[in-house]
């Protein structure tokens, strides 16, 4: 059983949507209390530290989701009497709860170095711009049929999509909820289910051929990726750079927006429109991903990539919109989890291996190739296209390391 994403669109009922964003501001709420609970508990420690006290009785700072909890349940009937009033559902403030913790567990993770990736800060205030989202726990948000969903506080909710795929596996048992989270985009809602499936069936129908290629790929900002399969076929994939085709109709958009009365209707509707902008972007993006890691994990049985310091190569002021545009980061991350489903194999070669610089033939290292030249000619005599060099030297690199 592996953990998997599923996500819908939800179509509710203007009654529907008012409780949808009554449960998201419940959820901010009440990570916010949580916030202010462990800081007030922390300034009291600060507090009692002056004074002498011994560490053993000092006040305790509630860091864990049961502890939130409890403190929620005995202040929300004084402080917060509308959420008994309103009915709404009880597993929100659970979930909220235990986003709060991980937040926490995160950020002394991160500060002892336990935790890889970039340093995560202390959890700071949710407000109404970070987006509304709610989760809930376990099945409680689960299929009633192929085209509605039960959200437990608000009721049954049609889906704009049907969910056969999902239904069908959980009434034959190779699939089970774990968790759904609500989330609110351009006035839009989605429901995304988190699920334990089986994809044991599934993966075995789609599983690379074993006479499939091996290739190696180099990504580059003009060309999306230069794929070189061991038989000498070279393939360019270009990226359809969404938000670069997108920026004149959100520079109007944002244009208008700066021209409207903060707090008036005509900004709402304008602030929609913004979101809508970026909204499509991000689908257009996720879309070619998709449709280009599958193609590649299906069809290679070995595949060789650079490793990109893609968080360095954006603080470039000329390149760092064009890169964001691209989403190579994704492109990684979808690539990994595909090949373990279809069984083949991504080799990444070591962050400063000279894929552009080296001689495909000779094997010399050009020390003086720049960004911008784009045909080089090697001292032997050969002539090398940048991008179709690297990656036959991504390809080899790999096939001598795996061999």
């Amino acid at each position: 059983m592996i953990r998997q994403g599923f996500r819908v669109e939800l179509a509710p009922a203007p009654e529907q949507a008012a409780r949808l964003g009554q449960h998201a501001g419940l959820s901010r709420v009440v990570e916010n209390f949580c916030l202010e609970l462990v800081r007030a508990a922390l300034d009291q420690r600060k507090a009692e530290k002056t004074y002498g006290i011994p560490e053993e009785e000092l006040t305790a700072v509630p860091w864990s989701a049961p502890e939130l909890e409890r403190a929620w349940r005995v202040a929300h009937p004084d402080r917060f009497p509308w959420f008994g009033e309103e009915c709404l559902s009880s597993r929100v403030p659970k979930e909220a709860c235990r986003v709060r913790a991980a937040g926490f567990k995160n950020f002394f993770a991160s500060r002892s170095g336990k935790r890889k990736g970039r340093k995560v800060g202390f959890p700071g205030w949710r407000k109404r711009r970070d987006g509304s989202r709610f989760r809930y726990d376990a099945n409680r948000a689960h299929p009633r049929s192929e085209r509605v969903v039960r959200l437990p506080g608000i009721g049954d909710v049609t889906t704009r999509e049907d969910m056969g795929w999902l239904t069908s596996r959980i009434n034959g048992g190779t699939a089970r909820v774990i968790g759904a989270t609500v989330k609110e985009q351009a006035g839009r809602w989605w429901l995304s289910f988190q699920i334990e499936l089986d994809r044991t069936d599934l993966n075995a129908r789609r599983a690379v051929p074993a006479d499939a290629p091996a290739c190696g790929i180099d990504l580059g900002v003009k060309t999306f990726a230069t794929i070189v399969d061991d038989d000498g076929t070279v393939t360019e994939v270009h990226a359809p750079k969404p938000l670069r085709a997108a920026l004149r109709k959100l520079r109007k958009a944002n244009k208008r927006l700066a021209r409207t009365q903060r707090g008036s209707a005509n900004r709402k509707k304008t602030v929609s429109k913004v979101a809508k902008v970026h909204l499509d972007v991000a689908h257009q993006r996720n879309d070619f991903l998709h449709k280009a890691t599958t193609m590649l994990a299906r069809t290679k049985r070995v595949i060789a990539v650079e490793t990109l310091n893609v968080a360095g190569m954006v603080k470039s002021r000329r390149l760092s919109r064009a890169i964001s545009d691209l989403g190579f980061a994704e492109f990684a991350r979808q690539l990994d989890y595909k090949a373990q489903w279809y069984g083949s194999q991504v080799w990444r070669a070591d962050q400063w291996f000279p894929s552009s610089r080296l001689c495909g033939a000779c094997g010399t290292k050009n020390e003086e190739l720049t960004l911008s030249d784009r045909v080089w000619m090697c001292a032997c005599g050969t002539a090398h296209d940048r991008d179709v060099n690297a990656a036959r030297n991504l390809l080899n690199e790999a096939l001598r390391t795996v061999a």
